[in-house]
């Protein structure tokens, strides 16, 4: 495939020049005949197409093992594509230089299973690193995180320990520091996969309120609780592939019991 002119040199500009960019009509998100080998032989995830609108929430589900963390670590580059390409906000995420990586990353928002926040840090600190490293000015930074931490219910308590919250109070933190820079997109994988099932619920009932106020999400979880009721858009992941269970969660079970 030629090389698209209008990529040109990756140059360390915003991927959103203006709040009307994310009002387009385009897709915030598309995939297109994604490959990612890590063994030569068999594809963790083979000819992935995918269109994600601005502001839906989509659920991404398979078993243990099946790509759905690999999904996600190619859209926000920890790893690169080996076939096709991904397009965020209209750029091309796998022609982006190493020097390009953290302006993409200031407007994905990342949440993972096991937190990755400090222990030893406060709430505050936690939340307010991820403005701190773009260089915000601190009258901003206060006010952006305590409005955050509103959010996600840990107002006022900006001076306590991370290390001494529980596993739900800690997985807030964790989403605090995800959409205190308002990403455009939030990305969460198995977000939920340490907590008990009423925390779980809980969690999700934050992503909700998060996508209600306008940010994207993409939520990967092979906890079925989360999805048999669910509205959301759902995606499987089954053998490399990606399969849009347009009829929800029960009727891709039976599907795939009655083909087995």
């Amino acid at each position: 495939m030629p090389e698209d002119p209008r990529q040109g040199r990756d140059r360390p500009i915003s991927f959103f020049r203006s709040r009307s960019d994310r009002s387009q009509a385009k897709p915030i998100l598309v995939l297109e005949e994604v490959y990612k080998y890590f063994r030569r032989d068999i594809p963790t995830l083979r000819n992935v197409n995918l269109t994600v609108e601005r502001g839906e929430f989509i659920f991404v589900t398979g078993p243990s093992g099946s790509g759905k963390s690999t999904l996600l670590q190619l859209i926000y580059r920890q790893h690169t594509v080996d076939g096709g390409r991904i397009v965020f906000s209209g750029r091309d995420v796998s022609r982006l230089t190493e020097s390009s990586i953290p302006y993409l990353r200031r407007n994905l928002g990342v949440v993972f299973q096991d937190f990755k926040v400090v222990p030893h840090w406060t709430i505050f600190e936690n939340v307010a690193v991820a403005l701190e490293i773009l260089g915000t000015p601190p009258k901003v930074v206060r006010a952006r995180v305590a409005e955050t931490l509103e959010r996600v219910g840990l107002a006022g308590r900006g001076n306590e320990r991370v290390g001494h919250l529980s596993g739900g109070e800690t997985q807030r933190v964790a989403i605090g520091r995800a959409i205190v820079t308002e990403p455009a997109l939030l990305l969460a994988d198995e977000p939920t996969g340490n907590l008990d099932p009423a925390l779980a619920i809980d969690i999700l009932t934050l992503f909700e309120e998060i996508n209600a106020s306008g940010t994207t999400v993409i939520f990967a979880t092979h906890d079925h609780s989360l999805l048999s009721s669910s509205p959301h858009r759902l995606i499987v992941i089954d053998e490399g592939r990606l399969i849009e269970a347009s009829h929800g969660l029960r009727a891709w079970s039976a599907r795939t019991q009655m083909s087995a």
